[in-house]
């Protein structure tokens, strides 16, 4: 129970454009919803992947507030977790990841089975399901296509919480199928070459990299850094 008490306090620190709209916090992430408006200024932003380097960098947060910040505006979103491996997203949302993404991509549900309320007007999620054994495999396969297209339909924006890109290859190859993707890098523990490599691999498929979002960067006199201190 102490660690379920921790985990739903963790999901509601992380919620901080929903529980806390007026706060500096909320009103970087947006600015980072403007910027991506404007760097896909030629090209509707329909699907948006957000990834990171490495573990722990702050992807499934900024995803999230991310997919709020959107839902304000007045747009119909849908964030998915796509991280077959480790999901998070039914942890911050407080929703039981019973069924999901996996099971459409084995053909056993409808997007319409897998869509849940998140709580916050205008924003579907869509859990991670029953864990496969086969990730990548699933993530690349003609269902996902057909998941996509069919979110499209239903979704003004459509935001995929992918792992990491240098962990394995699942980012890149829903990357490439998707508008533009987001990269999230954390102040002080994000390396440079890491970065670097992750860029490097999401452009051998194509991918279409609309930014980087700086996280947990110090706020000093200024204020535009995104900044989410650490708990």
């Amino acid at each position: 129970m102490v660690r379920k008490s921790k985990k739903v306090k963790q999901a509601l620190r992380q919620l901080i454009t929903q529980i806390n709209p007026k706060s500096p916090i909320s009103e970087q992430y947006r600015s980072i919803r403007t910027n991506l408006q404007f760097a896909s200024v030629d090209n509707d932003l329909h699907t948006l992947v957000i990834t990171s380097s490495g573990p722990s960098e702050g992807k499934s947060m900024t995803a999230a507030n991310v997919a709020v910040a959107f839902a304000q505006q007045g747009q119909k979103v849908l964030l998915v977790d796509a991280d077959l491996r480790k999901p998070t997203v039914h942890y911050t949302f407080r929703v039981e990841n019973k069924k999901g993404l996996s099971n459409f991509l084995i053909g056993e549900l409808s997007l319409v089975d897998i869509v849940l309320e998140s709580g916050v007007p205008n924003l579907g999620v869509v859990t991670c399901g029953p864990i496969p054994p086969n990730p990548s495999e699933i993530l690349g396969s003609n269902r996902m296509n057909q998941f996509i297209e069919l979110a499209k339909q239903h979704f003004d924006l459509v935001i995929f919480d992918t792992p990491p890109v240098l962990a394995v290859t699942d980012p890149a190859i829903v990357a490439k199928r998707c508008d533009g993707v987001l990269m999230v890098v954390r102040s002080k523990q994000t390396e440079y070459e890491a970065a670097k490599k992750s860029k490097e691999q999401l452009q051998q498929v194509g991918a279409n990299i609309l930014g980087v979002v700086l996280n947990d960067r110090e706020l000093k006199d200024s204020n535009y850094y995104y900044y989410y201190g650490r708990n």
